[in-house]
């Protein structure tokens, strides 16, 4: 009897931090599957089209980074309830305040671009023009944030996320094609670096581009303020920590499963196809796939580049909104609605419609812009990092909640790893006869 009471007493308690888990699900998972929008998705297809499978090893090192990084800004807003704009405000004054926000609203603001960009291109697949784009889904994504609940948001955000795995069966097929190879070299890419053609000013440009699109200053702020927004307190941190590792898996496989199938069809066809941007990528793959398959891959590459687009439009323009109205005292809470926070909502729409409109803008570098964009989030990233890490080292500040040893060691170990690829590009495009000249 003893026996079964306490078989009975642990079920229930693993049935109630189930339930736990389940309520604070989701600003982890949305932020992470988020930032493999648009931009990113061209950047895994160039990725897996100029180097096939050689780069894979990466994501072992990109799921710990991006899960390390984002963690803290669940700590940090649980224990605070501040966004993290406001966070440095106060922690290190309004110049160092002002310095982020600049910074932050700079790369929000050409991330968007970029969004705008995957969307516009991926309903070019079915015939609809980029104005009609661009107005459907500006007016599409201010409905979604104006229901005056932030709960009502996230079930969206999170149904959206679900469309992003549509690059899985993508990449099964692709493996199936005659030119693909054994899927013993996919998993050699894990366990047997290699850098093709040497350590060139272009395969720096791409890893830096990779890293951009799985760790960006907008998340650090979005993930801080959806915590701050959903009510998790310090009791919750456990659950949004395992959140956060879900989002970091998901995001890396998806990204993987992408290069997959640009690898599979376009770097081992002969000779190989190398592309530019994910709407190539869904035109090109349609007669390299077996008979039925091409045409269906084209449709999900198209729905998945849309997906992320609009996805990481939501929070880029929501972070910036969020960080705007902790800087300036509004109202930002999606629990309110437009009549109590107008400021709010209104900023979230101006960064919609600026944006959108440079894709309407005829000639427009638009495939320069989306990979260069990666590139800038993560020359960037180490001000937002230091910034994060000093604050979550702040004893008085966080309390139990403190940065251990370890995170610590991870964390500044994430920060000189980004300089020192950082300064590696610049050192690349300054002085490019310094570097091999590639494949």
């Amino acid at each position: 009897m003893y026996w079964i009471s306490k078989t009975i007493h642990r079920l229930n308690r693993q049935r109630r931090q189930l339930i736990i888990f389940l309520s604070v699900l989701g600003p982890g998972i949305i932020v992470m599957v988020a930032d493999n929008d648009a931009g990113g998705i061209s950047t895994y297809a160039v990725t897996g089209s100029k180097y096939g499978f050689s780069l894979l090893f990466l994501f072992l090192i990109l799921v710990p980074m991006a899960y390390y990084v984002q963690e803290m800004t669940v700590r940090l807003g649980a224990v605070t309830k501040r966004g993290h704009a406001e966070a440095i405000f106060d922690g290190f004054g309004s110049f160092w305040g002002w310095f982020s926000i600049f910074d932050l609203a700079v790369i929000n603001w050409l991330t968007l671009v970029t969004e705008y960009i995957g969307m516009t291109a991926a309903m070019s697949l079915f015939g609809i023009p980029p104005w009609v784009t661009y107005i459907g889904v500006t007016v599409l994504m201010f409905l979604v944030v104006i229901s005056g609940k932030y709960l009502t948001f996230e079930k969206l955000a999170l149904f959206f996320c679900i469309f992003n795995f549509v690059y899985i069966p993508a990449a099964l097929w692709a493996m199936d094609t005659p030119a693909a190879p054994a899927w013993s070299e996919v998993f050699r890419g894990f366990y047997n670096p290699s850098l093709p053609g040497g350590l060139t000013g272009d395969l720096i440009f791409i890893i830096m581009a990779n890293i951009g699109t799985t760790i960006a200053p907008w998340m650090i702020f979005f993930q801080q303020s959806a915590v701050v927004d959903k009510g998790l307190d310090i009791h919750d941190v456990k659950f949004g920590q395992m959140d956060t590792l879900v989002g970091a898996f998901m995001t890396c496989t998806v990204a993987v499963f992408i290069i997959i199938a640009t690898s599979a069809v376009f770097y081992y066809h002969r000779p190989p196809i190398t592309i530019e941007d994910a709407k190539q990528t869904a035109e090109a793959i349609v007669p390299l796939l077996p008979s039925g398959y091409g045409e269906l891959a084209r449709k999900l590459f198209a729905i998945g580049l849309f997906d992320a687009g609009l996805l990481g439009a939501l929070c880029i323009s929501l972070s910036s909104s969020w960080a705007l109205g902790e800087v300036f005292g509004w109202a930002h809470s999606l629990n309110k609605g437009v009549k109590e926070a107008p400021w709010f909502y209104g900023a979230y729409l101006l960064c919609l419609l600026t944006a959108g409109a440079v894709v309407l803008i005829p000639g427009a570098p638009l495939i320069t812009i989306t990979m260069f964009v990666q590139v800038v989030a993560v020359t960037l990233l180490p001000a937002a990092l230091l910034f994060l890490i000093l604050l979550l080292n702040d004893k008085p500040l966080m309390g139990a909640h403190v940065n251990t040893r370890w995170q610590n060691i991870a964390n500044w170990s994430i920060t000189l790893f980004v300089i020192i690829m950082s300064t590696l590009f610049g050192i690349s495009v300054l002085f490019p006869e310094l570097f091999p000249s590639g494949l």
